[in-house]
């Protein structure tokens, strides 16, 4: 189904920008370094960030999701429209540029209007409904850099698409909460709902009625707010907005007879799978496509009156599709930062994975021409499974078996002048040093044999002992 995009889009755009402009010249002598806001993800790190991922991964074959990846860059428009031109994410800190061709393009700072857009135009309403789709992936925030927050930031994130029963919202809150279980990481659900289009007008009437006498009271970006998107309010973090907002008019005072059905239906079958909530009329979220179920993620052990820093949210988006072009279709989604999980599961003392696995074998060599031998040694080894390590460059033998007892190898497999003229490799054990000659053919079926003797006995035996063993490398 294409998708209606509106007019002033793509070439007809107004430019903002030299399109085709070439990149400034580093100044000379200046070294490289990170862009304000960025972050490497160094091999360190790596472990963690996989284990979220797996995470993730299980979550979402266990309830039956499916992975979606959309593209870094989308139209500009695509979050002007989904979004919301006020809201602070477009207003602020949306990453917008006019490319080689005349288009405004932006790189996605937010996942669900991608989801929808592809939604939308590979026909996936076609398809049996609920569409469930996840993703994990990079976005991309002009946002003021501080702990936990990057201007490329991942999120992993859930939708729901085609199905507005309020079981769904349920269903996809659990999981949220699972996966932070998985991490030993007790969560609470702030939920509210802000309505829709029928009784939502009602409530800013009264919110904004309260608002206007305070006026005074309000930072500047609130009274923007007051006249722009009143909604957006009580989503403010500044101390003296954040005081107002306790005595303003509740979004679930001011329901319609369906949302207020819907909403209590939610909070029913949330009880019934034991997820902990709490009812906060506060939580609105930072975008205008949120509709009815809106919901956020915190610490359960969150101090009473501290700022918060949520771990993820989400809600109902249930006028999206349609907004975008498709036909009018329910939706619900969330999104959880990957760099604040893993942030909080590091401070947990259990908090602990490990990197590469320690290899069975290492490969040592002495010349050129023993190198040579290993490099065929080392693929036989590899297509039998057996998990290697090497470090050919090397010359000294000495060296590479330091290398091999840093690394945890269980064996070393040498060769040198003496076994190339033999026709054999030096098995030795790394634990206790004992070393056996055997010939280069049957090299790789005796380590295989050694290792499955050794994972059926719960440890590795001790390498047979020969007569005089060999030393000569050493």
């Amino acid at each position: 189904m294409p998708i209606r995009r509106p007019e002033q889009s793509g070439r007809n755009a107004e430019k903002t920008s030299d399109a085709g402009a070439l990149p400034v010249a580093k100044p000379a002598g200046r070294s490289a370094g990170l862009l304000r806001g960025m972050k490497d993800i160094l091999p360190v790190d790596q472990p963690y960030w996989r284990r979220v991922s797996e995470a993730v991964q299980r979550l979402a074959d266990t309830h039956r999701y499916e992975r979606i990846d959309t593209p870094v860059l989308e139209e500009a428009w695509l979050f002007t429209r989904g979004i919301g031109k006020e809201t602070d994410i477009v207003e602020k800190e949306m990453f917008q540029f006019v490319d080689r061709n005349g288009d405004s393009i932006a790189l996605r700072p937010e996942l669900t209007a991608p989801v929808v857009r592809a939604y939308i135009e590979h026909g996936l309403v076609n398809q049996p409904q609920p569409v469930k789709l996840y993703y994990f992936c990079p976005l991309f925030r002009h946002d003021r850099p501080q702990a936990g927050r990057y201007r490329q930031f991942w999120q992993f994130g859930f939708e729901s698409i085609g199905e507005g029963h309020p079981i769904v919202d349920a269903q996809l809150i659990l999981i949220a909460c699972q996966l932070y279980q998985s991490f030993n990481l007790p969560v609470r659900i702030q939920i509210n709902s802000i309505g829709d289009s029928n009784c939502r007008p009602l409530y800013l009437k009264a919110l904004t009625d309260y608002y206007r006498s305070r006026k005074n009271a309000l930072c500047e970006d609130c009274k923007k707010r007051l006249l722009k998107n009143p909604l957006r309010l009580l989503d403010c973090k500044i101390e003296d907005c954040r005081a107002l907002k306790v005595d303003a008019p509740q979004t679930v005072d001011h329901l319609c007879e369906p949302c207020r059905n819907h909403f209590v239906a939610v909070l029913e079958y949330l009880d019934e799978l034991e997820v902990p909530y709490t009812l906060n009329p506060r939580i609105v979220r930072g975008l205008d496509y949120y509709t009815r179920t809106t919901f956020e993620i915190w610490p359960d052990d969150q101090p009473e009156g501290e700022s918060v820093q949520e771990l993820g949210g989400g809600g109902r988006y249930d006028g999206l599709v349609e907004q975008l072009g498709g036909r009018p279709t329910p939706g619900i989604g969330f999104a959880c930062g990957v760099e604040r999980l893993i942030s909080r599961w590091r401070e947990r003392s259990d908090a602990s994975v490990s990197g590469l696995p320690n290899p069975d074998v290492f490969l040592a060599q002495l010349g050129d021409p023993a190198r040579k031998l290993c490099l065929k040694l080392l693929q036989a080894l590899r297509q039998n499974e057996i998990n290697v390590a090497d470090c050919l460059s090397k010359d000294g033998i000495k060296a590479q078996l330091e290398a091999a007892d840093r690394v945890g190898a269980k064996y070393a497999l040498i060769i040198g002048q003496k076994e190339i003229m033999d026709g054999t490799v030096l098995i030795r054990d790394m634990e206790n040093g004992i070393q056996e000659v055997v010939d280069y053919q049957k090299a790789v079926p005796e380590v295989a044999k050694r290792l499955a003797r050794g994972r059926s006995n719960g440890k590795l035996p001790a390498a047979p002992t020969s007569a005089n063993p060999t030393d000569s490398h050493e």
